[in-house]
C-alpha cells in the first residue's frame, strides 16, 4: 500500500487529458545555453512570453520530454517560450534573474537546489512575475514563493519502489545517485531505504556514462550481496545493464524515468520496472498553468503540488506505453 505524505494532493491526470496532452536525472556533457523560441500555433498568439529554465545536463534524453511538453503547450496557447538551462545551481539562478530582467510574463523552473535558487525566486515574486516550479523541489516550492508545482512526490515514489523490491525478496538494493546535491534524487533513495533497510547509496558522475559503468561494475564485483540496483535516471539504467553483465552479477534492475532504450529493456526483461514521473506532463502543465494564471488568475492544485507520478511501467503495460515513449511523450 502506498503511503502519501500529509499536504500533498494527487490531482488526477484526466485534467491533463482535458487539456489535450499527447501523453532527473543527469547524463551527458556539460552545460549548454540552448535558448529556443517556440511561438504561435493552434492557440493563436497570446502575446505572452514565458521563460522555461531547468538544471538540464545536455545529452540526457529525459529533458527532451519536458521540453516537448512545454513546447506543445506553448504552441497550443500561442506563447513565446524561452528555454534555457544550466546544471550549476548558481548559473541557473542567473538564468532566472536574466528572465526577470527581460520582463517575461511568467517563469517555469526546476527547483533542484532550493537554497541556491531562493534569492532568484524571491526576486521574481518581488517583480510581480508569476513563477511555478516543476520536476524538483516539491517540499520547498511554497517556502520559496512559487505559485504552483508540477512533479512527482519523490519520497512516495522511492517508497513505492522499495515496497515492490521488498515484496520480491530484495534485501540489499544499491541506489545510484548521479548528481550531487539534488534533493529529488536524495528523496528517492531515502524512500527506497524506508521500505528496504539494507539499501545502500552510491554516488556516480552522471555526466560520464563510461565512469558510471565502471564504478557499478567494480561495486558489484566487490559485493555479491547486492541483489537489486535502483538507478535514478534512464541513461544510468542502460549503464547498469552493462555493469551487471560485465560483473556477472545476478542483481535485478529497476529505474526511475524512461527513454526509448529503457522502455525497450523493460520489454526485453532486462529492467524489471520503471518509476515514471511523466516529464512531458510536467512541461505541458507548467506552461499551461502560467498561461491560465496570467490570462484568468487561475490557480491549479488548490495550494498543493499537482502530482504527475509515480506511475509504474512494467512488463504488464509496456506494450501500451512503448509507442508513446518512441513518440517522446512518455
Amino acid at each position: 500500500m502506498f503511503r502519501r505524505r500529509k499536504g500533498t494532493l494527487a490531482v488526477a491526470l484526466t485534467a491533463a487529458a482535458a487539456l489535450s496532452l499527447a501523453a532527473c536525472s543527469g547524463g551527458g556533457k556539460e552545460k549548454t545555453d540552448d535558448s529556443a523560441d517556440s511561438a504561435g500555433g493552434g492557440g493563436g498568439n497570446s502575446g505572452y512570453t514565458i521563460a522555461f529554465i531547468t538544471h538540464e545536463t545536455p545529452g540526457d534524453s529525459f529533458w527532451d520530454k519536458i521540453k516537448a511538453g512545454a513546447q506543445q503547450a506553448a504552441k497550443d496557447e500561442g506563447i513565446n517560450l524561452k528555454y534555457s538551462n544550466d546544471p550549476e545551481a548558481s548559473k541557473q539562478a542567473v538564468l532566472i534573474q536574466n528572465a526577470i530582467d527581460s520582463k517575461v510574463d511568467g517563469i517555469a523552473t526546476t527547483l533542484v537546489t532550493p537554497d541556491a535558487l531562493a534569492g532568484a525566486v524571491k526576486a521574481a515574486k518581488d517583480a510581480g512575475i508569476p513563477l511555478v516550479g516543476l520536476n524538483s523541489g516539491i517540499d520547498q516550492y511554497k517556502e520559496l514563493g512559487a505559485l504552483m508545482y508540477f512533479g512527482s512526490d519523490e519520497t512516495l515514489a522511492g517508497t513505492s519502489a522499495g515496497e515492490r523490491i521488498a515484496a520480491a525478496g530484495g534485501k540489499h538494493p544499491l541506489c545510484v545517485i548521479q548528481q550531487t546535491g539534488s534533493v529529488a534524487l536524495e528523496a528517492r533513495c531515502a524512500g527506497v531505504k524506508s521500505a528496504v533497510a539494507g539499501t545502500e547509496n552510491i554516488q556516480v558522475n552522471g555526466a560520464d556514462d563510461a565512469a558510471v559503468t565502471s564504478t557499478l561494475q567494480a561495486k558489484l564485483a566487490q559485493d555479491k550481496s547486492i541483489d537489486w540496483i535502483v538507478t535514478l535516471g534512464a541513461p544510468q539504467a542502460l549503464d547498469a545493464i552493462k555493469s551487471i553483465e560485465q560483473a556477472g552479477s545476478s542483481a535485478k534492475l529497476v529505474t526511475f524515468d524512461l527513454n526509448v532504450d529503457a522502455a525497450q529493456a523493460i520489454q526485453d526483461g532486462k529492467i524489471q520496472f520503471s518509476i515514471d514521473q511523466q516529464p512531458y506532463v510536467q512541461g505541458y502543465m507548467a506552461v499551461t498553468s502560467l498561461y491560465l494564471n496570467i490570462k484568468n488568475g487561475n490557480d491549479i492544485g488548490g495550494g498543493k503540488p499537482v502530482l504527475t507520478g509515480p506511475s509504474f511501467v512494467d512488463k504488464d503495460n509496456i506494450g501500451a506505453i512503448l509507442p508513446f515513449a518512441k513518440n517522446n511523450t512518455r
